[in-house]
C-alpha cells in the first residue's frame, strides 16, 4: 500500500514539473494554419490540377489518373500523374514542394511532350493563388 502511494506521489510530482516546462517553439511556425509552406502551396496546386485536368475531363489529361500524396511522411507533399487506373504505374508527372519552401518542382516524361508547356503555365498560375483553369492545349 505504501509503495502505491509512493508511485502516485512520484507521478504527481512529474506532472507538476512537466507543467512548469516552457515551450520555446513558435506557436505557429508555418503561418496561420500550422501547415508548412510546401503543404499549403501543394494543396492549392493539387486542388486546381484535379479540377482543371481530371474532373473537367480535359482531353489532354484523359489518359492519366492523379495520385495524391500530399500527406506523405517524407515531408515532400506531391501529386503524380500516372497511367489511367494504374496508381502503381510509373509516374509520368511529379509535382512537389519540399519542407518549408513554397517552391514547386515539376518533372517527368510529360514535361517533354507538347502538353509540357501548358503544365508549366498552369502550375505557375496555381502556385501564385490563381485557381483558374486557363485554356486547353
Amino acid at each position: 500500500m505504501a509503495r502505491s502511494r509512493f508511485l502516485v506521489a512520484g507521478l504527481g510530482a512529474l506532472l507538476v514539473l512537466a507543467g512548469c516546462q516552457t515551450d520555446t517553439r513558435p506557436a505557429n511556425p508555418g503561418g496561420g494554419s500550422g501547415k508548412s509552406a510546401s503543404l499549403r502551396v501543394m494543396e492549392q496546386v493539387a486542388i486546381a490540377a484535379h479540377k482543371c485536368w481530371i474532373a473537367s475531363k480535359d482531353k489532354a489529361f484523359a489518359k492519366y489518373s492523379m495520385a495524391n500524396e500530399l500527406n506523405n511522411f517524407g515531408g515532400t507533399p506531391r501529386f503524380l500523374l500516372v497511367p489511367k487506373n494504374n496508381y502503381g504505374g510509373r509516374p509520368l508527372l511529379v509535382v512537389q514542394a519540399r519542407g518549408q519552401s513554397s517552391e514547386v518542382e515539376v518533372f517527368g516524361p510529360l514535361m517533354d511532350e507538347p502538353v509540357g508547356s501548358r503544365i508549366s503555365a498552369d502550375i505557375s498560375r496555381w502556385k501564385s493563388g490563381d485557381s483558374g483553369c486557363g485554356s486547353a492545349a
